[in-house]
């Protein structure tokens, strides 16, 4: 066949084997299908020679861009070596070095310091936030998110605190399309469907100053909306494991930004109601934000941090769910204690 007939048989089989993801197919079957063969710096080309720009970096994944030759190298020499070798028993090179530069990265700028504000309470405690120094592979920002709140809630289990089984997040929340992740999600066209399988979660409202959910306006609000989670947080952190929120930018949800000072006084609840904070940078992290981390816009150190999607430049399925060495130690113990 010449290049028109295998486009078109190309075209054909698309729609005959493939269902996409977020796509209502009955249109998609309907339309001739893009595909794509190529890429190039922040272009992509398709089956008929015809160049785009990659607008969302192969969604948000191609920092650097297509066909990076110090990446492309990297991975050819790694291909020569070793493909896969579990970590179930076994550890490797590239994954403990990548460990070491993730905890460089995100312990750069951060002092590791939170107070607990201005919340006056007989319950609130003023301790210093460890900074995050262990690393837990998996393969995707989803499930970084999933072994986030596993993590949670496991580390109070282990405490002793039978009670933390719930979670509060933002309304607007993204934070993956796994039931765990969907229940702490807060976008109904993703999410409502999957209502009945879900676990409870708490809800604070979007700190969404261009449509604020409360009706007032920054700066002279005060940040209302961080008032509200404290007032689930002094009714609720007894059943809380952690707080979960995408830093600064919350993306799917309409990239919504949160004003100047947001997050760092939800790190300063969490800290005095003695709750967990998860941030999720799958789609903040690695510079997305201006820095590396958008946590360090305003010197946060979260007590689980998930990424994803730009760690490998978009050219491998890889994820990290970082932990305090505090989370970490909870989970020692003899094989006994079913820790792991």
């Amino acid at each position: 066949m010449g290049l028109q007939e295998d486009s078109r048989q190309l075209e054909e089989d698309d729609r005959r084997y493939l269902w996409l993801p977020f796509t209502q197919m009955l249109e998609w079957e309907q339309e001739t299908p893009v595909i794509i063969v190529e890429g190039r710096d922040c272009f992509i080309r398709d089956i008929y020679g015809k160049w785009y720009l990659d607008g969302v970096s192969s969604l948000w994944v191609n920092i650097f861009g297509h066909r990076k030759k110090a990446l492309d190298d990297a991975l050819r020499n790694q291909v020569d070596r070793i493909s896969h070798s579990t970590m179930l028993g076994l550890s490797n090179e590239p994954a403990i070095q990548l460990a070491e530069k993730l905890i460089a990265c995100t312990s750069r700028g951060l002092t590791g310091e939170e107070k607990a504000g201005t919340v006056d309470m007989q319950h609130a405690v003023s301790r210093p936030s460890s900074a995050l120094s262990r690393v837990f592979y998996s393969d995707n920002g989803s499930t970084a998110v999933e072994v986030a709140l596993k993590m949670a809630f496991q580390y109070w289990q282990h405490l002793g605190e039978q009670d933390r089984t719930s979670f509060l997040s933002l309304n607007n929340a993204y934070h993956g399309d796994t039931l765990g992740a969907v229940s702490v999600g807060g976008i109904d066209i993703f999410h409502k469907v999957f209502e009945p399988l879900l676990f409870r979660t708490f809800r604070s409202p979007s700190p969404h100053c261009y449509r604020c959910e409360l009706g007032e306006q920054y700066p002279d609000c005060g940040l209302s909306c961080a008032e509200r989670m404290e007032e689930v947080l002094r009714e609720h952190h007894r059943q809380i494991a952690a707080v979960i929120i995408e830093p600064l930018v919350q993306a799917a949800g309409g990239m919504i930004v949160s004003p100047p000072g947001y997050l760092k006084r939800v790190r300063e609840l969490c800290t005095a109601f003695n709750v967990l904070l998860i941030a999720d940078e799958v789609a903040t992290g690695f510079g997305r934000t201006g820095r590396m981390f958008a946590c360090q816009h305003e010197n946060v150190v979260p007590d689980i941090m998930c990424l994803s999607k730009g760690i490998t430049g978009g050219y491998l399925p890889l994820a990290a769910t970082l932990a305090t060495e505090n989370i970490y130690r909870a989970f020692l113990g003899e094989f006994k204690d079913l820790k792991t």
